[in-house]
């Protein structure tokens, strides 16, 4: 029988908000076991690394920034956790990546499955131009028994409610999604990805090719997925890194030099390195 990755048991509910908010970052990293984590993990192209010996934890409910100059590894390390990375040829992963502890590079674990668990949304939108805005939505649904049309049609509107977009669309649901905004296809993606359920939500420089009322659009609705789901976003904006998340990892060279509460990071961190990439000395 064709290996599933098991039902993880229910995600903690969110923390109460702080009375005092920090400087930087939307609240203080959450303790407790991660969601997904990376032990060792190493990725190749071929005979060169993308990143090395990583291990970090992502716990849930919080949204993680990855950050770190251009060709550092943070998008190779987003798109291992969900098995994406080994889709390029010649590329490879050592080490594990576990979600609930499940070792998703076991022999055996399907990686649609994998991917239907952990979600990615890209940099720029991709919506499928030959399908409506509903049919987009419905196409994260692929994988899996087909659904009653009823209950499809509660899904797409559940994920279009969730991704912040229904009321904008609900009355053009048969529509291209080329007549959406870039914003709102984003948004779209996004409802695409959550439509399965799943555990964890990558989001790989989501606003890089937005406009400031559209990065704001997906900045607020990041806040708002984490509700729900445990959120990796990789960044090149430190401002927004600071502004959404929880963690931040930073990334130079392909190694991860430092992780922790996005406060710490920004105000107080403890490697050189870092100190000099938050304050712009370099990058």
């Amino acid at each position: 029988m064709e290996p599933v990755i098991p039902q993880p048991s229910p995600a903690p509910a969110p923390r109460p908000t702080p009375a005092a908010a920090p400087a930087a970052g939307p609240a203080a990293a959450p303790a407790g076991p991660p969601r997904l984590a990376t032990d060792a993990l190493t990725a190749w192209y071929g005979a060169t690394t993308g990143v090395r010996n990583v291990t970090l934890g992502f716990p849930a409910n919080t949204v993680t920034a990855l950050i770190g100059p251009s060709g550092c590894g943070k998008s190779t390390l987003l798109r291992s956790l969900n098995r994406m990375h080994e889709l390029v040829p010649g590329a490879r992963v050592t080490g594990r990546v576990l979600l609930d502890g499940l070792d998703l590079y076991a022999a055996g674990v399907n990686p649609v499955r994998v991917r239907r668990s952990i979600g990615m949304v890209f940099q720029r939108p991709t919506p499928f131009p030959a399908m409506s805005i509903a049919e987009n939505v419905a196409a994260g649904l692929a994988v899996g028994p087909r659904l009653p049309r009823g209950q499809r049609a509660e899904i797409v509107e559940r994920a279009l409610q969730r991704a912040a977009l229904w009321d904008e669309v609900k009355d053009r649901l048969h529509d291209s999604p080329l007549a959406l905004s870039g914003g709102q296809q984003q948004r779209l993606c996004i409802a695409r990805t959550v439509a399965p359920e799943p555990e964890v939500i990558l989001l790989d420089e989501p606003t890089a090719s937005l406009d400031p009322a559209g990065t704001s659009h997906i900045e607020e609705l990041v806040q708002q997925l984490k509700k729900e789901f445990t959120v990796v976003i990789v960044t090149h904006n430190l401002q927004q890194a600071a502004r959404v998340s929880d963690v931040t990892a930073f990334f130079y060279l392909g190694e991860l030099v430092e992780a922790g509460p996005t406060t710490r990071i920004f105000t107080a961190p403890r490697e050189e390195r870092t100190e000099a990439y938050v304050t712009g000395r370099f990058g």
